[in-house]
């Protein structure tokens, strides 16, 4: 997901996409272990979106906008 896709959410549909990226996350990381993953791009990808959402829900919280 891009940055600006995820300015355009609103706050409530922020925190569902964080925890679906959340609950994305481990079922990677749990394929990774059992050596089932084909893609391992897919966990640092994932972990981009995740921050990039915090981050932007944190930049609402302090109301700085760029």
């Amino acid at each position: 997901m891009t940055p600006v896709e995820i300015r355009n959410m609103n706050n409530e549909e922020l925190i569902k996409l964080l925890e679906e990226k959340k609950r994305t996350l481990m079922n990677l990381r749990f394929q990774n272990a059992m050596g089932e993953l084909r893609d391992f791009s897919l966990i640092q990808k994932t972990k981009r979106d995740i921050a990039r959402i915090k981050t932007i829900l944190r930049e609402r919280e302090l109301g700085i906008r760029r």
